[in-house]
């Protein structure tokens, strides 16, 4: 089970014009920014990624503004953890799970999945928060993300498994992020 204080979120590479050739963007871009949000309220850090910028293009604005005050990873890597500064932050963090969202979902978060599990790490792609270009390539990375041992779940079911209860101070907080 998800716990607060043992999770960061890890956005991967929402950005430019490849952004918007994802399968379902607007749904793509209403979950993650439901997550961010949520791990604002729930105090949950975020480390944020973007492939090569310079030729992809920033993060989309509309995850972007969310994120202000937060300072962009660039990376070149597929997988985040490739960055040595993505890996340098995420261990001062001190984490033991990782939520991962973000495109595309059959290469970078694969590669960084993948990846942050060779580490040791329990984690969470959340299905209804990343995508890909094409949806046989979202399902395919899904089902090899799943078989390979990561945990699949979707945006509200992680919330309402962060807080547990209906009795958690920010409950109304989170429940209104899903209406």
């Amino acid at each position: 089970m998800l716990e607060i204080q043992n999770a960061c979120l890890v956005v991967v590479d929402v950005q430019g014009k490849l952004a918007q050739l994802m399968v379902d963007k607007e749904s793509l871009f209403k979950n993650i920014r439901i997550l961010i949000q949520a791990a604002k309220i729930l105090d949950i850090p975020i480390l944020w990624c973007q492939q090569v910028p310079e030729s992809l293009g920033p993060t989309v604005p509309e995850i972007a503004e969310l994120l202000a005050g937060e300072e962009p990873i660039d990376k070149a890597c597929f997988s985040c953890c490739g960055e040595e500064r993505f890996t340098a932050e995420l261990n001062a963090l001190g984490k033991e799970q990782v939520l991962l969202c973000g495109i595309e979902a059959h290469i970078c978060v694969y590669q960084t999945a993948m990846d942050l599990m060779e580490g040791g790490l329990d984690v969470t792609v959340v299905a209804d928060a990343v995508s890909s270009r094409t949806e046989q390539n979202r399902e395919t990375a899904l089902d090899r993300l799943s078989a390979e041992g990561t945990n699949v779940s979707s945006t509200e079911m992680v919330l309402f498994e962060l807080i547990k209860t209906a009795k958690h101070p920010q409950f109304r907080d989170i429940a209104r992020l899903v209406k």
